[in-house]
């Protein structure tokens, strides 16, 4: 899963600083051997820091630095000097991505935005010096706290790509041809299943300056929940978009079979996914007629909007970004019907 470009699940060991030791020192001057008690606390142990970096798209460049180990604190000193802070470690990550406990599977941190910091793993407090413990009832305390440990332990970082539309479709459908014609991404194009083999981003543009984020995910096939084809590993990519798009190409036997197909195997992946609203696509159209359309309408699901399109034509693509953007400014799209351009 770490082999190629794209990383979105990687594995990493994660240890914050131990905060150093508080001093336990009393003053003694030239004239006064008993001055009193001076130790300086000691310093923070360095976080793990995850920061946002939008020009990142993947976690290639955390596979050849697996051990994140942060600075400890200094001990304090006499004189009051409270120890340097251990230097922290900063790891910038594309948006989108989590942070998890790689043993309980919780979620720690999670980064959306450009230049958003949070710090995942704190670095253990420093401990008081005795000068902290001084009172008018203990006037010469000796002893001061030791550093707080630091906290360690594998860790799991994965990326969910945030786009606000995501591509559902079977190998072939058409689905990078969309994104090609659509976007200024260009995908890998060809004539055999699982051309797409990590997810693809674009940026649609609309009218008035307008744009949106459509993503194409590698094509499911049917028990891609039990492993088969790519299985279920880039699905988590579209537990973020807004909407999912449905692709089913014109020469397809059964239209509806497939999209019930497509249905459940998101409904496998996670539930929660069929919350989300659906719309349906059915591409290659421009080799049908309209009484082919009228057919291949009846047989389609009627909560479904469907628009029929061809990237390579250019039909019915207004249509679709206008359905896709009034679905993204949550205008639910309730109407049914065929969507068509001539």
């Amino acid at each position: 899963m770490e082999k190629a470009n794209f990383v979105d699940y990687i594995r990493v060991f994660c240890k914050s600083g131990k905060g150093g030791a508080g001093s336990m020192h009393f003053m003694r001057t030239k004239f006064n051997a008993q001055a009193g008690p001076d130790g300086g606390d000691g310093g923070r142990g360095g976080h793990v820091i995850l920061r946002g970096n939008s020009q990142l798209w993947t976690l290639l460049h955390l596979r050849w630095h697996k051990n994140l180990l942060a600075e400890d604190g200094e001990n304090g000193s006499g004189d009051n000097c409270t120890g340097r802070f251990g230097k922290d470690i900063i790891i910038e990550v594309p948006l989108g991505t989590q942070a998890k406990d790689e043993e309980t599977g919780r979620v720690e941190a999670e980064i959306l935005h450009d230049g958003q910091e949070l710090i995942w793993i704190p670095g253990g407090q420093g401990g008081k010096g005795n000068a902290y413990f001084k009172s008018a009832t203990n006037q010469t305390p000796e002893y001061a706290q030791p550093g707080m440990p630091g906290t360690e332990g594998w860790k799991v970082v994965e990326l969910k790509v945030l786009a606000d539309v995501g591509l559902v479709g079977f190998p072939n459908a058409g689905k990078s041809t969309l994104l090609s014609t659509i976007t200024a991404a260009r995908p890998k194009v060809a004539d055999y299943a699982f051309t797409t083999l990590t997810p693809q981003l674009g940026m649609v543009e609309y009218r008035d300056d307008r744009s949106f984020c459509i993503a194409d995910l590698p094509g499911i096939i049917e028990g891609a929940h039990e492993g088969k084809g790519l299985g279920h590993r880039f699905l988590r990519h579209i537990e973020r978009n807004a909407v999912l798009l449905f692709l089913i190409p014109a020469d397809s036997a059964d239209h509806k079979k497939d999209f019930e197909v497509l249905v459940n195997e998101l409904e496998q992946y996670n539930p929660e996914l069929l919350d989300k609203q659906f719309l349906l696509a059915i591409s290659k159209s421009d080799m049908l007629d309209d009484e082919l359309k009228a057919a291949i309408s009846a047989e389609l699901p009627e909560d479904v909007p469907h628009v029929f399109i061809s990237s390579v034509t250019n039909q019915g693509l207004s249509e679709l970004k206008d359905i896709l953007w009034e679905a993204l400014n949550n205008k639910r799209v309730d109407t049914p019907g065929t969507v068509d351009a001539e």
